[in-house]
């Protein structure tokens, strides 16, 4: 009974991992189809013939190094200006105490309940009063606060002790230095995997910059997908797979890079 149990739970995980890994596959063997053949072995994971047609055509096309350099410039800056704000803001509350605070920190949080859609058209209104519309700024200043990189950090910096700080703060060692020295390199692990989600989300962006872009030199790969994609089916199904290859290329790449952070960040959440 124990061995037909087993046998069920290795045939539930190998189905498991087909479903997540099946449509990581399917772009990349249709990336390298000729659009003729794609429509006829779509679903085979064997290009036949094999071909860079689809990358050439993006290549003569459209600006796709442009593309590609835009959506890096707004997910980048992006990352950082949150992963600062939040730690500064997770900082405050963690190790002040201010009048009020335990309200201000709820209202904050609160904000993460609200839908985008509320949220779209204010943001659009200010972003053409100031002259932001196509253009990747607009994109980037209404991402710069967020209130899950300020619960999540808040909730590292719980863990550490607050005596450590009150310490160093007793030795005469300025705040900025406390934060670099102390804080930091105890929490990094869980600013590198914040950092990550923030470089994804805002990567994979698409409804904002859809708003806001409208040339597409402005472009980001999201929009530069759906330029390819029809409510018929798609145009040109298999340039559309070679822009998702791009587009996801990165992301890996960043957790090939940064694994061992995310690993040991869920780690540290589960013992605590």
């Amino acid at each position: 009974m124990k061995i037909k149990k087993q046998t069920l739970y290795h045939i539930l995980f190998i189905l498991t991992i087909l479903i997540i890994l099946y449509p990581i596959f399917f772009i990349i063997a249709n990336a390298f189809k000729p659009l003729k053949e794609a429509y006829h072995t779509v679903l085979s994971l064997i290009p036949q013939p094999f071909t860079f047609e689809n990358f050439t055509y993006l290549f003569e096309n459209i600006p796709i190094v442009k593309i590609t350099l835009n959506t890096f410039i707004i997910a980048t800056t992006v990352t950082l200006v949150k992963l600062t704000l939040s730690f500064f803001a997770s900082y405050a509350f963690v190790y002040y105490k201010i009048k009020g605070q335990r309200w201000l920190y709820l209202l904050i949080i609160s904000t993460m309940f609200i839908p985008f859609t509320v949220t779209m058209i204010p943001n659009y209104i200010i972003m053409s009063k100031f002259g932001l519309i196509d253009n990747i700024i607009g994109v980037i200043l209404p991402q710069f606060a967020d209130a899950m990189g300020v619960f999540l950090l808040t909730q590292t910096m719980r863990g550490i002790p607050i005596p450590l700080i009150e310490a160093a703060t007793l030795d005469n060692i300025k705040q900025p230095l406390i934060m670099r020295k102390i804080i930091f390199p105890l929490i990094k692990h869980s600013v590198t995997s914040t950092g990550i989600w923030f470089f994804i989300t805002s990567w994979n962006e698409f409804i904002w910059p859809v708003l806001i872009l409208k040339s597409i030199d402005n472009y980001t790969l999201p929009l530069a997908m759906q330029m390819y994609i029809s409510s018929e089916g798609g145009t040109n199904f298999t340039t559309a797979m070679a822009i998702s290859l791009i587009t996801m290329a990165v992301p890996l790449g960043l957790y090939a890079i940064f694994q061992k952070y995310i690993i040991s960040t869920f780690i540290s959440s589960g013992i605590k």
